[in-house]
């Protein structure tokens, strides 16, 4: 069974990826000042990712329809990354928002609506 999902990964993939291009939300319009002080808010973020994820691609079409420069890891294919996130949370469940707070203190999220509405509480204004 494993084995059918993920051939099937492999072979839709393709087509989840053109389909997010495709579907790109337009991104929230801010003044340059506005969006320079985003940008540094969402340097202490970091978003734990599988490329063809359907949950991950919903966080990423948020974070587009926030105009968030978020960075993104791959816990997919990159061993580094799957090991942080393994370690951090216990198992590679993605999507996964680290959140670096200015204390230092790191706090994971896990689940794609979780995530979602901690961006829009903290950047949809």
């Amino acid at each position: 069974m494993k084995i059918f999902f993920k051939w099937l990964r492999i072979a839709l993939g393709p087509f989840l990826l053109l389909w997010e291009l495709i579907t790109r939300p337009q991104g929230l319009v801010r003044t340059p000042a506005q969006q320079a002080l985003v940008d540094a808010s969402t340097r202490s973020l970091v978003l734990y990712q599988f490329k063809t994820c359907p949950f991950c691609m919903k966080v990423r079409q948020e974070m587009a329809r926030l105009s968030l420069t978020i960075a993104k890891r791959d816990a997919q294919h990159d061993e580094k990354n799957r090991s942080a996130l393994i370690a951090a949370v216990g198992k590679p469940k993605v999507p996964c928002l680290q959140i670096t707070h200015d204390s230092g203190k790191v706090e994971w999220l896990l689940d794609s609506k979780a995530i979602m509405a901690y961006l829009q509480g903290r950047f949809a204004s």
